[in-house]
């Protein structure tokens, strides 16, 4: 699943080398939180959600045929780098 979302995020936004995506088990649910570019943000939202709403409908589909429960979100800043 996590491969599927980055797949269409690197494909829609910007700045690919900034998408990230964190997974969570909560119970039997999976939580997907995405992480994009500042400037990306809109781009992955869409005019009035409809974007990531199609994601989250992809998402949902692939969910469904594999029995998982998920939940998409979008985090609300992009991860920062770690300087070694």
């Amino acid at each position: 699943m996590k491969n599927l979302l980055e797949f269409i995020l690197i494909h829609l936004v910007d700045n690919p080398d900034q998408v990230s995506i964190d997974v969570h088990e909560d119970g039997d649910m999976d939580i997907y939180t995405i992480h994009v570019a500042s400037e990306d943000m809109g781009k992955v939202i869409g005019k009035q959600g409809k974007v990531i709403n199609a994601l989250r409908t992809v998402a949902r589909v692939r969910a469904i045929k594999e029995n998982k429960h998920i939940m998409v979100n979008i985090a609300d800043e992009a991860p920062q780098a770690v300087e070694a």
